[in-house]
């Protein structure tokens, strides 16, 4: 072998080594969750848990860093320049990934070229609920009162692109009917809206309106998920009536494109593992959320199907960022 190609395959060798030997003493240092949303919000809260059971697990510090701004977008750029040495994760949601592609002209990030999936974490439902004095008991019905009444009916949201506008607006292009959306700045001002009767629906993470369903302040007429919820099996799924159907936000980490898949896996599996753990698993469907473990190579197929559902729902509504 000429002098030359033994010193290529030698640099190579090391160089494979030296990830492997790093990989396996990984984390040796700090690891950093960024949270690309203020303190104190659901991404956050996944953050946290994360971050202590890995602390817990690894022995190293698991440090959560809010980087709020622009939809999501400020953090999840900041991660995918950061270096792919498995010191920095995102905990990203379906909005950093599969919608801001789609709202905003530039974004200071490739969800596909700039990230690598490490594990979905868990799936948020939206509920669709109505003010009581809309004259509905369930899916069929409103279908039916929203074809005899087009664009007599609002629709409430906690924004332009959030995930319950493009619920609503998923709901009206396959059921084929016509709501007329009032974007507010948040979830609880929609909802407070709602319970006044300025708007008339509203799909809504199960967390803020589940008490005032529990109380007859509001009615429950389905659950956008693909079935029925094991925690509220009364409530059908919207699909039950309009075939299909599916809006569902969900959160999830990342790490930088080219992170050592040994490094992934790692974290990967623990991440599952925290999902497994019955405390753990108590407070997210506490929160009316299901954890939804998968493998990185599932993580990047259930993203890419996403990325391609909620681009056409965004084109035919034609929503754009406030």
């Amino acid at each position: 072998m000429p002098a030359t190609m033994r010193k290529l395959t030698a640099a190579a060798i090391l160089a494979a080594s030296t990830v492997t030997a790093g990989a396996q003493e990984w984390p040796a240092r700090q690891v950093n969750f960024i949270v690309p949303f203020s303190a104190g919000g659901t991404t956050d809260l996944f953050g946290r848990l994360l971050a202590q059971h890995m602390q817990k697990n690894f022995g190293q510090p698991f440090i959560v860093e809010n980087r709020a701004g622009a939809g999501g977008n400020l953090g999840a750029g900041a991660v995918a320049r950061a270096a792919p040495d498995g010191y920095t994760f995102l905990v990203g949601t379906v909005s950093t990934h599969a919608i801001n592609p789609f709202l905003y002209s530039k974004l200071p990030y490739d969800t596909v070229k700039d990230f690598q999936p490490v594990s979905l974490i868990a799936r948020l439902p939206n509920i669709l609920v109505v003010h009581p004095s809309l004259p509905v008991n369930n899916v069929a019905e409103l279908i039916a009162y929203l074809k005899a009444n087009p664009d007599k009916v609002n629709f409430g949201s906690s924004g332009n692109g959030s995930s319950q506008h493009i619920s609503a607006a998923l709901f009206n292009a396959m059921a084929g009917v016509q709501m007329a959306h009032i974007s507010y700045r948040g979830g609880a001002p929609a909802v407070t809206d709602l319970l006044g009767g300025q708007v008339q629906v509203i799909f809504a993470p199960l967390v803020e309106v589940l008490q005032q369903v529990r109380a007859g302040k509001l009615r429950a007429l389905g659950v956008t998920t693909p079935k029925r919820l094991d925690f509220l099996p009364d409530i059908p799924a919207i699909c039950e009536f309009v075939p299909g159907y599916e809006a569902v936000g969900w959160y999830g980490v990342s790490a930088p494109k080219n992170t050592p898949p040994e490094i992934v896996d790692r974290l990967n599996t623990e991440i599952n593992a925290a999902l497994a753990d019955p405390k753990i698993k108590e407070r997210l469907t506490g929160l009316g959320v299901e954890p939804m473990p998968m493998r990185p190579a599932e993580f990047a197929a259930f993203i890419d199907r996403d990325i391609a559902k909620w681009a056409k729902v965004i084109k035919f509504a034609g929503i754009k960022p406030e």
